[in-house]
């Protein structure tokens, strides 16, 4: 019993973690783009120190495992689909509209991941029971709590003299600004369905090549040299790929070592041990670490729409797991069942 409540909360504690790590990742990401650092280039650093950093301790472990010619192909589309493209849209979405809404986005991921699990079979809903309604509900609280997060903003909870500002900010744009929303908004959607299809694409590899530290080096390999030809085509500057004073540096090497690294391993691992779904519904824990870190170091104000949003994404989470958790209790029931008899016997 002690080792399968191990076995159970294991793949939730590493991915709290890993989500803790990426909001760290994009604090320091928000201070050095504050600064003047160019987007793109963060992009292929950060993979190129992933590489770098997993490389060795891929060729150390799993040296003997063979990489057939698919496998290349699917880490070369992952790389393309998850890190390259994903990052590259959501910095477009990122600079149309704000810092904010760009984050509340990401709470869409599970349900994006969901529906897009749906028909390749690796996500089933049967309607009639007590685990797929719950899987629904969570679903539907999830896509609640992020509406409420992009279109409701309320009160300050921690400087109530800022409510004038809050209600000037929620006044209407005009329709240039509306419109530029409107651009920023099909980026991110667009940026979530790619970031959604990486665990799909994942949970595949993680079948044929169950290798948690040479995919994700030869994964950041390759968004590495994606990354640096698309700086390329887009910049055409030079002075660009320069890193000036040493927050950029160290914010670089964190972001490669952990962000593109280790948290990459613990994904692809918990993809393999618990499904597509079950990662990706962590992924909401990202914007509410954030705003913590936000107030606690950046001193920003938390606003009532942010608290309330962060509680519905919160409640949905937490049903969807229950679901994904009960699904396969009647399984286990019989096999439990069916081991009694056995032993009887």
């Amino acid at each position: 019993m002690l080792m399968h409540c191990r076995g159970l909360f294991k793949p939730v504690i590493i991915l709290i973690i890993v989500n803790l790590a990426m909001a760290i990742v994009n604090l320091l990401m928000k201070k050095v783009l504050n600064g003047g650092m160019d987007n793109m280039s963060i992009v292929t650093y950060r993979q190129a120190v992933s590489f770098i950093f997993m490389a060795p301790i891929a060729c150390l472990y799993e040296r003997k495992h063979k990489l057939e010619a698919h496998i290349i192909c699917l880490l070369f589309l992952s790389s393309l689909v998850g890190v390259t493209l994903t990052q590259y849209i959501f910095l477009l979405g990122l600079e149309y509209t704000s810092a904010t809404f760009s984050c509340a986005f990401l709470n869409a991921v599970p349900v994006f991941t969901f529906i897009v699990a749906l028909p390749f079979g690796i996500e089933k809903v049967n309607i009639t029971s007590k685990s797929g309604k719950a899987k629904i509900l969570g679903t539907v609280v999830c896509i609640g709590g992020t509406l409420v997060l992009i279109l409701y903003k309320g009160m300050p909870l921690i400087n109530p003299q800022a409510q004038h500002t809050a209600n000037e900010a929620s006044s209407g744009p005009p329709a240039r600004k509306l419109e530029k929303w409107i651009i920023g908004s099909i980026f991110l959607i667009t940026g979530c369905l790619l970031w959604s299809s990486w665990f799909i694409i994942q949970a595949k590899i993680s079948k044929r090549y169950p290798c948690q530290y040479s995919s994700t080096a030869i994964l950041s390999l390759f968004s590495a040299i994606q990354s640096a030809i698309l700086t390329l085509i887009i910049k055409g500057n030079n002075a660009s790929w320069i890193l000036k004073g040493k927050l950029e540096i160290m914010s670089v090497i964190y972001a490669g070592l952990v962000g593109s690294g280790l948290c990459y391993v613990a994904m692809s691992w918990c993809v393999k041990q618990r499904g597509p779904v079950f990662t990706s519904a962590f992924t909401p824990l990202v914007q509410i670490f954030v705003a913590v870190l936000d107030f606690s170091i950046l001193k920003e104000e938390i606003y009532l729409g942010s608290v309330a949003g962060s509680a519905l994404v919160i409640t949905g989470l937490y049903i969807l797991l229950w679901g994904k958790s009960n699904e396969n209790a009647p399984c286990v029931k019989d096999a439990q069942a069916s081991q009694q008899d056995v032993e009887l016997q």
